[in-house]
């Protein structure tokens, strides 16, 4: 008997201490330094891009006030985003795909409008919100899970369907929101701060925890890194994978009611290419395409490098397809920079374990 990688779960028949152990575990003290310097870099970009915003329009940037609300606004900007982001990068880490995002907000938001459901008040709306969302997640959890659909079918398949669904609840109009609490979660501050961005730190900090210290991130990363051994390890993956993307549909509904609030308005056409926005910032951030490696932190600064690169293209007045062919470009380039400097990685590690045997 012996614990599998990263899980915690006996392995029966398998060796009490592997070949090769104690260099596995450098090599993963290596890739947790590799995390940390990647998230040092973003960090780096983001300054450069600050940096850029003020050689580009110092007459804005020399007035503290205005530098202090723009950076509110980006913020409030990433907000919804990046509430996705953290659901998004849970289902990628774990081997999985999920273009449906964007249209889970928009029928969570249509329904939680109409004029039946905000006839039951803030909590009404909320649980409405979050109940769709989570059920239409597990939907496509059950569809990749016990239909064996592909990732990207049976979530491009959900991608259409909720949209349509969305447009026939709401008859293709815009519904508004008449709930003054919700209305007032981006409108009111704290500290100078929108509620907006509190919840944002609040789902963010929870899914740091939730991949970092529990046993269900744990599972996580062992499901997307090699979902057999997770299997021979005593890991239900069909019910993991399942439950990451009722987890996706959870931050869906979540965003749903905070971009409801940034509108007061919800339409089936809200949340679009939220999904492309996601997968670009948890991809930016180091998330794996492959599954079984990521950090919510660098999903987070990828989607404040996005959103410091919408605000850094408006104030210079450059317009929306030159802002996507960079964005483009930037995800084309993370994509290349992951691959190779992930298997170079994997061959240093590899020549020192060779030199440490010698």
């Amino acid at each position: 008997m012996t614990l599998s990688e990263g899980t915690g779960l006996a392995v029966p028949g398998a060796a009490t201490e592997p070949p090769g152990g104690a260099a596995q575990k450098r090599s993963w003290a290596g890739e947790s330094g590799e995390s940390v310097a990647r998230n040092l870099v973003l960090v780096g970009v983001l300054v450069a891009l600050i940096v850029i915003g003020a050689i580009t329009q110092p007459q804005l940037y020399s007035d503290s006030t205005w530098v202090w609300n723009n950076m509110v606004s980006i913020l409030q900007l990433a907000s919804v985003v990046g509430v996705v982001t953290v659901g998004m990068t849970f289902v990628i880490i774990g081997g999985g795909i999920d273009l449906s995002v964007g249209a889970i907000v928009a029928l969570a938001g249509v329904w939680c409008t109409t004029l039946a459901t905000q006839s039951y008040g803030t909590v009404g709306m909320i649980f409405t919100a979050i109940v769709v969302a989570v059920s239409v997640g597990l939907i496509n959890g059950v569809l990749i899970s016990y239909g064996r659909l592909v990732p990207f079918i049976a979530t491009l398949a959900m991608l259409v369907s909720a949209r349509g669904l969305a447009a026939a609840i709401s008859g293709k109009q815009t519904q508004i929101s008449a709930n003054t609490f919700i209305n007032s979660l981006a409108s009111d501050r704290v500290l100078g701060v929108p509620l907006l961005v509190y919840i944002l730190a609040v789902v963010a900090v929870a899914g740091w925890v939730l991949l970092n210290r529990t046993t269900f991130g744990r599972r996580t990363v062992a499901v997307g890194g090699n979902p057999e051994a997770a299997r021979l390890a005593g890991i239900d993956v069909k019910l993991h994978t399942m439950l990451l993307y009722g987890l996706s549909g959870l931050c869906c509904g979540i965003a749903a009611i905070m971009l409801t609030s940034q509108a007061t308005s919800a339409q089936a056409a809200m949340g679009n290419l939220y999904e492309l926005d996601a997968i670009a910032a948890a991809i930016i951030g180091g998330t794996l395409l492959s599954g079984g490696r990521g950090t919510i932190v660098g999903s987070i600064l990828g989607v404040l490098i996005f959103a410091t690169i919408t605000n850094l293209f408006a104030i210079n007045g450059l317009s929306t397809e030159a802002q996507n062919m960079v964005k483009g470009g930037i995800i084309v380039a993370a994509v290349l920079v992951q691959q190779f400097r992930f298997k170079s990685v994997t061959q240093f590690f590899a020549r020192n374990r060779a030199t440490t045997t010698s």
